[in-house]
């Protein structure tokens, strides 16, 4: 199946409405082809993550990639991050840190759990957009993501 025919489906676990919309209109714009989750804290990803049957009695596929805000509520995303690169069935999916965080410690702890990017969140709409553009070049048109 080629990036063309291949829906990628993206989780987007991010505490902030506006912030999610952003990320989700983004891949909408720049390729039509893209399933995005919203999870608004760390454990209603790894509950999502966890769920192998949605509510309607469909199983659900893993997904391609997660973005993850570090600063979430009940559980934050350097806890969750840990979890998943430590799980066998979760941490070949690519977990892309996406953040307000700059903090040198973030950008270490980070990496040193297996996060495979970080990226500091623009703060400007049209910054955002064209950073979301570059990530999907990046994630869906270069990279051969495991199946």
């Amino acid at each position: 199946m080629s990036n063309e025919e291949k829906i990628f489906k993206i989780i987007i676990a991010e505490d902030d409405e506006d912030d999610y919309a952003l990320i989700s209109d983004s891949f909408k714009l720049i390729q039509k082809n893209c399933q995005t989750d919203w999870v608004r804290d760390g454990e209603e990803l790894l509950d999502f993550l966890n769920s192998t049957i949605d509510p309607n009695g469909i199983k659900k596929e893993k997904p391609d990639l997660i973005f993850l805000d570090l600063n979430m509520p009940k559980k934050d995303g350097r806890e969750v991050l840990q979890e998943i690169k430590s799980n066998p069935k979760f941490k070949f999916i690519p977990v892309i840190i996406l953040t307000t965080s700059q903090a040198k410690v973030d950008i270490q702890m980070t990496y040193n759990l297996g996060a495979n990017s970080y990226i500091q969140k623009p703060f400007k709409y049209s910054d955002f957009h064209i950073m979301m553009e570059n990530c999907f070049k990046y994630w869906i048109q270069t990279v051969k993501l495991p199946s």
